[in-house]
């Protein structure tokens, strides 16, 4: 940190993202980060989700990490939960589809099921 400028410039970027996490409606994104999931890389799943959801402005959708989801074959898991309560369990996850699942599920309400483990409602 050179100057307060700077400092309370992270504080702001901060304090966004931090806000992204208790969303009480809308879509409920929770990142499996279980040992098996951060082996598999749900840290990168986690931070493009983080950053889709920033870069699209989305004001409706929370993004949290949550332990193991069980399904060690299947991880990188998240589970989406839309504004209904209908579970969508993705699994498999890449950087790549993170974004899609922003893309096509959160922003245009079209689950995505060669991605999908299950679902279940809510």
């Amino acid at each position: 940190m050179k100057s307060l400028e700077e400092l309370k410039k992270l504080r702001d970027e901060s304090l966004k993202k931090m806000t992204m996490r208790y969303v009480t409606d809308g879509f409920r994104i929770q990142v499996g980060m279980g040992t098996c999931g951060i082996a598999s890389g749900a840290r990168a799943i986690l931070s493009t989700l983080l950053e889709e959801v920033e870069k699209n402005n989305l004001q409706n959708v929370s993004v949290t990490q949550v332990g193991c989801m069980g399904e060690c074959a299947y991880e990188p898991m998240a589970e989406l939960i839309d504004e209904s309560g209908q579970s969508f369990v993705y699994c498999n996850l890449t950087e790549v589809s993170a974004k899609e699942i922003i893309e096509r599920h959160v922003i245009n309400h079209e689950p995505i099921t060669r991605l999908l483990l299950t679902t279940k409602k809510g």
